[in-house]
């Protein structure tokens, strides 16, 4: 096995292409297909099946491996960081899992610092949800992510706390209140804003034995205000995210009691095992957001 076979066959995984994995590497087709089946051989099992309606698929063992192979090359990554950093330089990739409100509010200034400060870095950006997130981090698909507990599997930095808070239409019964509780809103019809809001919405509805109707999906809170305007529904929102829109005239804002605290983490599969790049990007993090750099 050689670093440019395991790099292709990770490449084909995340993009279920040969062809677009060729084009990513810079390799023609029948280029690609002899590399592949050049490693099957060696390793005497089937990897990958090609489906005409799926694409390519990963049989059992090529999942498996494909983890054990993420592991392999970012032991090749890391071996260059350090001989670069042994010669004064910096080189590597760093590959960061964010959801929605991070990757608006929180990591453009942690990569313009990292640009600043490590100009030899690489970012790989993967935008999705916290189930997501977590997902890509176990199968080493990144090597860094925002997520919310719980979770065990990984190792994690605290980051911030954000509060939930409830929007409603100022003709809506529960607005005349100055505290919802969150047993007040069973059965009512929620507008349910995904990329990281579900998990601990779902939970306290749950904790407080209160019956959620989840009437609407979004992912944009611009779309959820809209549709609350119109009467379609309530939305439990991120104070953070609430703070950078513009409410609607007919719109407020009612606490709720009790007040709910989404926690926000940093996590890496291992703290020990991280790259000096990872590292780097942490200690950014660390200083900007945990340091007093920035609120």
């Amino acid at each position: 096995m050689t670093p440019s076979q395991l790099s292709l066959y990770v490449k084909i995984a995340e993009t279920g292409s040969f062809t677009r994995a060729g084009q990513e590497l810079n390799m023609t087709q029948p280029a690609v297909s002899r590399a592949i089946s050049t490693l099957e051989s060696e390793l005497g099992v089937t990897l990958l099946i090609r489906d005409r309606k799926q694409g390519v698929l990963l049989t059992d063992i090529g999942q498996r491996l494909l983890v054990l192979f993420r592991e392999i090359l970012n032991g090749y990554h890391k071996v260059e960081q350090e001989v670069a950093a042994e010669k004064g330089g910096e080189v590597g990739t760093v590959r960061v899992g964010s959801f929605p409100i991070i990757s608006t509010n929180f990591l453009p200034a942690i990569l313009r610092e990292m640009g600043e400060k490590h100009p030899g870095l690489k970012f790989e950006l993967y935008e999705g949800s916290i189930a997501e997130i977590k997902l890509w981090l176990s199968s080493r698909r990144i090597d860094v992510g925002w997520i919310i507990p719980p979770t065990e599997e990984f190792e994690t930095l605290p980051f911030l706390q954000d509060r939930l808070c409830l929007l409603i239409r100022d003709d809506h019964p529960l607005a005349n209140r100055p505290l919802v509780h969150i047993r007040d809103l069973s059965h009512e019809p929620m507008i349910l804003c995904k990329g990281g809001f579900e998990t601990p919405i779902y939970e306290l509805f749950r904790e407080h034995e209160a019956v959620l109707y989840c009437r609407y999906d979004v992912h944009n809170i611009h779309t959820a205000l809209n549709m609350i305007q119109e009467g379609l529904g309530l939305a439990i929102v991120s104070r953070i995210s609430l703070s950078l829109s513009k409410l609607p005239p007919n719109v407020v804002v009612r606490p709720l009691e009790p007040q709910p605290i989404r926690e926000i983490q940093l996590a890496v599969p291992s703290l020990s095992e991280s790259s000096i790049a990872v590292k780097l990007f942490l200690q950014t993090a660390k200083n900007l957001y945990l340091s007093g750099g920035k609120e």
